[in-house]
């Protein structure tokens, strides 16, 4: 049987002798101080930023459920963990781990009462739906202290405790590429893809649209909600400007450069962002936020012009590929039976 890598000649054990060697790099470089506070900071933000990321490519990259609206479920999720960690928890472990579920839930309920109508209809009215629930929650979030003095509102919220460091975030984004991983190559997985393809041919073949694009859409929220949930326990100042449109083509971009259903492509993306965008802003200064729309603008026409397909089309780790299908079913496997495995 044709398995995939991971599992293939010692890949299982590469894959953990690579994630682990990650680890330890990190941990020696900021226990000697090779790498400070700030570029600690810069390293936990892209493994979050990959976790939202992940999210996306679940609902359009793979789904093919196009989402304008991303960062207003990454601002649920930060606002709902930040405000337990600020009114109950105060530092627990426990109310940290009811936070982040919390966080999760919230943008998966308020994705599935959105989905529900329109994941019945064709073309991009997601993204339309999204791009105006994105408005709203902008505004709800700049008025919110009126609803519950808390959340802060247009001032923004502070006393999160600050307890997300880099361990938590690395297990939880070893766990999510894997968790995506799995549903990518899984049943569910080949439906997303089939409807990405062709939703007519999908749905003639016994594959439920609505419930498949609604099961993506959910995960891909409460993905992003995760990643919110870990941002408020690692920055001390959350705002609603941070979950504007731009912070949903950010990830737009991520998604769209790495390549559409590529998991190291959204991987490799992420990471390269943040940092990229972090020299571009000590470099530029002031001039970068001013022209901040126009520097994404020119990276995606570039890429549409050289790399249309993005960068990683086609393309992933070895541990992230998928078993090939034949018509016999997964290949090699009366390879195994004769051989008595």
């Amino acid at each position: 049987m044709k398995w995939p890598e991971l599992t293939k000649k010692g890949g299982l054990g590469r894959t953990i002798g690579f994630v682990l060697a990650a680890y330890a790099i990190v941990k020696v470089a900021s226990l000697t101080g090779l790498i400070n506070d700030y570029w600690q900071i810069m390293i936990d933000q892209s493994l979050t930023i990959a976790i939202g990321a992940l999210g996306l490519n679940v609902i359009y990259g793979f789904a093919g459920q196009f989402s304008l609206g991303h960062a207003a479920f990454y601002g649920l999720g930060a606002y709902t963990a930040g405000v337990i960690g600020k009114e109950w928890g105060r530092g627990s472990p426990v109310w940290f781990v009811v936070a982040l579920v919390a966080g999760m839930i919230v943008p998966a309920v308020v994705s599935l009462a959105i989905g529900l109508p329109i994941l019945r209809l064709r073309s991009d009215y997601l993204g339309i739906a999204t791009l105006g629930f994105g408005q709203i929650v902008r505004v709800f979030l700049n008025n919110a202290d009126k609803l519950f003095p808390p959340l802060g509102g247009a001032t923004g919220m502070t006393g999160v405790p600050q307890i997300a460091g880099f361990d938590v975030i690395f297990l939880l984004f070893i766990l999510v590429v894997l968790l995506v991983r799995n549903l990518v190559t899984s049943t569910y997985g080949r439906a997303w893809i089939a409807i990405r393809e062709d939703e007519l041919a999908a749905d003639a073949m016994g594959i439920d649209p609505v419930s498949s694009k609604q099961l993506g859409f959910v995960l891909g929220c409460a993905l992003a909600g995760l990643a919110g949930a870990l941002y408020a326990y690692r920055y001390p100042y959350l705002h609603p400007s941070s979950f504007d449109l731009m912070k949903s083509l950010d990830f737009l971009l991520i998604v769209v450069l790495g390549g559409l259903g590529s998991i190291s492509g959204t991987l490799v993306t992420s990471i390269s962002f943040v940092f990229l965008l972090e020299i571009l802003r000590m470099v530029l200064g002031q001039t970068f936020v001013d022209w901040r729309g126009v520097i994404y603008a020119l990276i995606l026409i570039v890429t549409i012009l050289l790399r249309p397909q993005g960068l990683f089309a086609g393309k992933e780790f070895r541990f992230l590929k998928m078993a090939r299908v034949t018509n016999r079913g997964l290949e090699g496997r009366d390879e195994h039976a004769a051989s008595g495995d």
